[in-house]
């Protein structure tokens, strides 16, 4: 099948390199004609394990290509993905400026029937709008179905995540676009992934109400984990009692600093801002945002446990990624906790395996490091962000002899408190004894 994918971003690469592993002819299409040359010419503008790999093979057999104009795009395929950003607007709604604009070149371009698949992030009725716009501007009496297809892809895990989901949502209500979509999904089917067929409102309100159950999962854990702290238990005791509940179970109940990306923050807030405009208040979900600013700012708190005045002191930290496995740096917990530090003033040194790149365009004098050794070296305090899996095997006497003063905050609980204090460290976790 001829498809493309608008929007060469985290999702649209993705999305785009995954489908012609399916062996679809797919055509990824952005207006950043740099980031076009260079995924040409196979470089990556972003971090996602084996991302390159399967976008280098399937570029070499022909199966996909990269350009700028979006009219060619739209010529050669029958189903076209809508996969550009959708950002939070200063009422913290979805921002569909760019949806709507491509939804218009789509409409002015349209040679023949298409399904238009929005795979972005979008509120309730987008799909409808999206039709609206093609409708009022397309040249010609040419048919075309809307349909809404969102994605459920993790950061550092997203091929997996593709090419064996946990369910495919398809919202849809032409069943000749339903029909092609399930063909174009086919590979899927034959792997047994549960699809969920329903209405284009419906999808759109599944893939916010996933993000936003996940995030609150995410806030609940760090309140409990504080409590924890107050009351002398132990949270990673407390998660895994928890978790043994098939009614809960053990996903998303780690504590730590907060949680950042391109997805939870932003998803939340939108469906707080859809939820306003509706005319309902969300509590819940006005409780998830404001748990998880509470524990970005704890995160200094934590540190002055153990170094009350920070002014003119040295920390490490490990990790700026808002998690191990990508570079993405959006609304990272790390930002908020950097700022922090440096009002104290802290002098920071820092590492992160992918981020740094990313991190240089948003964190200002910071020293950045070679590795997490160099990092530490003269360090008073250092601080473990991110659990990348390198740091979850440290060499604590190493660390010891090159830190200024033996100063551990782990906050995502990857040591177990004894071994870190038997090496000679002070040591703060995060909801433990």
């Amino acid at each position: 099948m001829q498809i493309s994918v608008i929007g060469t971003g985290y999702v649209g690469l993705v999305t785009g390199a995954c489908f012609a592993e399916f062996g679809n002819y797919v055509t990824c299409v952005d207006k950043d004609g740099r980031k076009i040359e260079m995924l040409s010419a196979g470089e990556m503008p972003i971090f996602e394990p084996g991302l390159e790999t399967l976008v280098v093979k399937n570029m070499k057999e022909g199966r996909l290509r990269f350009t700028t104009d979006i009219a060619d795009a739209v010529d050669k395929a029958l189903v076209i993905f809508l996969a550009v950003g959708t950002p939070s607007s200063t009422d913290g709604s979805a921002d569909l400026s760019q949806i709507e604009e491509v939804a218009r070149q789509i409409a002015m371009a349209l040679n023949g029937y298409k399904v238009i698949v929005t795979k972005s992030t979008v509120p309730v009725g987008a799909a409808a709008q999206i039709k609206t716009i093609i409708e009022e501007n397309k040249r010609g009496p040419h048919r075309f179905s809307v349909a809404a297809n969102p994605e459920f892809l993790r950061e550092g895990a997203a091929i997996s995540d593709f090419l064996r989901p946990d369910r495919v949502v398809i919202g849809c209500t032409d069943e000749e676009a339903i029909a092609i979509l399930k063909d174009l999904f086919r590979p899927l089917y034959l792997i047994d992934a549960p699809f969920v067929i329903t209405s284009p409102k419906s999808a759109e309100m599944i893939k916010y109400a996933a993000n936003a159950f996940l995030a609150a999962k995410v806030s609940f854990i760090n309140e409990i984990a504080n409590l924890c702290e107050l009351l002398g238990a132990d949270v990673a005791d407390v998660a895994k009692g928890m978790g043994l509940d098939r009614r809960i179970g053990p996903e998303f109940l780690h504590p730590g600093p907060g949680f950042g990306g391109s997805c939870f923050p932003k998803d939340v807030r939108a469906l707080s801002a859809l939820a306003r405009g509706a005319g309902y208040d969300m509590q819940i979900i006005k409780a998830v945002l404001g748990v998880n600013e509470l524990q970005k700012a704890g995160s200094v708190g934590r540190i002055k446990r153990l170094i009350p005045d920070l002014a003119g002191k040295t920390v490490a930290v490990l990790g700026l990624s808002f998690k191990p496995n990508t570079d993405d740096m959006r609304e990272a917990p790390s930002v908020a906790m950097i700022a922090g530090l440096q009002a104290e003033g802290a002098r920071i040194k820092a590492y992160d395996p992918a981020a740094m790149g990313a991190a240089r365009t948003i964190l200002t004098d910071v020293e950045y490091c070679d590795d997490e050794y160099a990092a530490a070296e003269s360090s008073h305090v250092l601080v473990v962000m991110t659990e990348w899996n390198q740091f979850r095997s440290l060499d604590l006497q190493r660390l010891k002899q090159v830190m200024r003063e033996p100063n551990l905050i782990d906050l995502r609980n990857i040591y177990e408190p004894e071994k870190v204090k038997a090496a000679g460290f002070r040591f703060v976790s995060v909801g433990r004894r």
